[in-house]
């Protein structure tokens, strides 16, 4: 069973921090954690096209302003209703820096971020930030987005209908290893999703694609789906099926559009995903699909990195 003792909220007193807050406040009730709510002062304004890198030198706030800000920060988290401890830090620097530093340090088990929606500037602002911890951080990274329902007052159970998609690559095996844990803590239902992508229709004037392709194609493609389905079946064993539902969904087509329609259709309360890494496939990968499923979900996203 997993354990999260300390969980790292970062804030910036947005209603997105409010609905991160809210999670990590029910997540931290469940698993009897303690809370660090983090906000950090940019060092400047990001232009829209420049990168962290070129953010100006940190200016030391004096210990006024910072006392100040502390303050704001309880009077922030005492809204939430939380009877838990939850300690308050403020710093200067660069934000995602700053966050994946803390969350080191701490060491956080999970990191709860708000997610700022789908559109124009808050697209720059989730891809400036929450992508890129979502990228580097070590720990697992709970994403909320600003319109899901408020958790606080916390439900006895805070997820009861879970989505796991997998590839079977290390990170997605470590993301269903988390996800069959929450489900067997909260007796919830479990879906594991495989997504088939489709060869891609051939290009006209390609005649040297055409050796790619089997000679029966429909006998191919029922060929990889029943060895999908078998190592789904594979993947969970009958000791967690013993404590929970589980149901294993094979779908064909784009993985990030497959899973976000599941959810929908499954009512999901959290989505679970792996993200493979920082290198240039693994950019990729999460650029076509855990990016689009975290900015697009309307339920908490769950990211883990190869564990």
């Amino acid at each position: 069973m997993i354990e999260i003792k300390r969980i790292l909220c970062p804030i910036d007193f947005s209603d997105y921090s409010r609905h991160a807050l809210d999670h990590a406040v029910a997540m931290a009730r469940w698993y009897d954690s303690t809370i660090t709510l983090l906000h950090v002062r940019p060092v400047a304004p990001v232009a829209a096209y420049g990168s962290e890198a070129s953010i100006l030198p940190s200016v030391i706030l004096p210990p006024a302003d910072r006392d100040e800000r502390l303050a704001a920060m309880k009077r922030f988290a005492d809204e939430a209703g939380s009877d838990l401890p939850i300690q308050c830090e403020t710093c200067e620097g660069t934000v995602t820096a700053e966050i994946l530093a803390r969350a080191t340090a701490i060491p956080s088990d999970l990191i709860v971020m708000g997610t700022h929606g789908r559109s124009g500037f808050e697209r720059l602002v989730l891809g400036s930030v929450t992508e890129k911890v979502l990228r580097k951080a070590a720990c697992p990274v709970l994403s909320v987005p600003s319109h899901v329902k408020d958790a606080v007052p916390a439900p006895t159970v805070l997820f009861k209908d879970i989505l796991c998609a997998i590839d079977f690559s290390d990170c997605s095996t470590n993301a269903l290893n988390y996800a069959m844990s929450l489900a067997q803590e909260a007796d919830a239902r479990l879906t594991v999703l495989h997504v088939i992508e489709l060869l891609p229709e051939l290009a006209p004037g390609r005649d040297e694609a055409i050796q790619v392709w089997p000679a029966n194609v429909t006998e191919y493609i029922a060929g990889v789906e029943q060895d999908r389905r078998e190592r789904l079946r594979a993947a969970v064993p009958e000791s967690v099926r013993a404590y929970c539902a589980v149901e294993t969904v094979l779908a064909n087509g784009n993985p990030y559009r497959a899973i976000l329609r599941v959810a929908e259709e499954q009512h999901s309360d959290l989505i679970v995903i792996g993200i493979h890494g920082r290198g240039a496939a693994d950019l990729l990968f999460f650029g076509s699909t855990a990016q689009h499923v975290v900015r697009q979900a309307t339920c908490p996203v769950l990211t883990l990195r190869r564990g």
